[in-house]
């Protein structure tokens, strides 16, 4: 694999990953009455807008298609999914428990990408700069999360 095909591949997953966040996000927002954590939410799902924006310019760039859509396999889509069903009671700590297990995933994808050396400097340093803000995102969800079970 070319050096730019891996970069648009390993891109595109993050991009995949990213939107299954926002979607995420925005579910959160519609199903919390508390709201501290629409707001939270809100910012998070512009945030991760952003993200999957600077992601998808980067593979314009490379050459390649840019995905434009979350993937229905993606475990992150999966976790949000769950979201619907654990909301129904609109119960702020399972949003939390979901959204957070969510926030894990996206971390995991980034830092599996971070660790791979195959990619080009220009690209690892673009998801070197958007993980800051997915690992802020993480825990601070995380310790949210914590908080509520004290």
């Amino acid at each position: 694999m070319s050096g730019n095909s891996h970069d648009i591949s390993t891109l595109n997953s993050l991009i995949a990953t990213t939107i299954d966040s926002v979607d995420g996000y925005t579910e959160a927002v519609k199903d919390s009455e508390n709201a501290r954590f629409t707001s939270l939410f809100t910012s998070r799902a512009g945030e991760r807008r952003e993200i999957a924006s600077r992601l998808q310019q980067e593979v314009n760039k490379l050459g390649g298609k840019a995905e434009d859509d979350g993937t229905v396999l993606a475990g992150a889509h999966r976790m949000f999914l769950n979201l619907k069903s654990a909301v129904t009671g609109r119960d702020d700590k399972a949003i939390i428990n979901e959204v957070e297990a969510g926030e894990d995933h996206i971390k995991a994808k980034f830092e599996d990408a971070l660790a791979d050396r195959e990619l080009s400097p220009p690209v690892r340093q673009l998801i070197e700069t958007c993980f800051v803000s997915v690992k802020a995102g993480h825990d601070e969800m995380r310790d949210i999360k914590h908080s509520m079970e004290r």
